[in-house]
């Protein structure tokens, strides 16, 4: 099976070794996403609401490079550095996702590049 990388300028570079995202057949693997401004590249500041939009809008944007939308994302991981955070993190997540919504795990983990409090990487099926 081959693999196409998905890139665009409308969401952050990658800060590693690794593709904003990669197609295999009708399914897109996104990388994690943190609340990264794609035009300066900065940490975005602001409450994790902020940085949780940011987040979601750098994944439509990579989404819609593959040619998809976040009504096709199927599974989302969040990874939080604290999980008091929850309600406002799934809040954001309702402005950018309908029914039927997608499976997530939500993690709390000890800490995240570049200081972010917040990082989303998904899952999303084409066709």
């Amino acid at each position: 099976m081959s693999r196409t990388i998905i890139a665009t300028d409308q969401a952050p570079a990658a800060i590693g070794p690794y593709s904003q995202a990669v197609r295999a057949g009708d399914t897109v693997y996104f990388s994690g996403q943190i609340p990264l401004d794609p035009a300066t590249g900065a940490l975005v500041e602001g409450d994790i609401s902020t940085q949780t939009r940011r987040v979601f809008d750098n994944l439509l944007a990579v989404a819609q490079a593959a040619g998809g939308s976040l009504a096709q994302i199927v599974r989302v991981g969040i990874y939080v550095t604290d999980l008091a955070n929850f309600a406002a993190v799934n809040a954001v997540m309702g402005e950018y996702f309908q029914q039927p919504y997608p499976a997530r795990s939500t993690i709390e983990v000890s800490g995240l590049p570049k200081g972010a409090q917040v990082e989303v990487d998904a899952i999303m099926v084409l066709g």
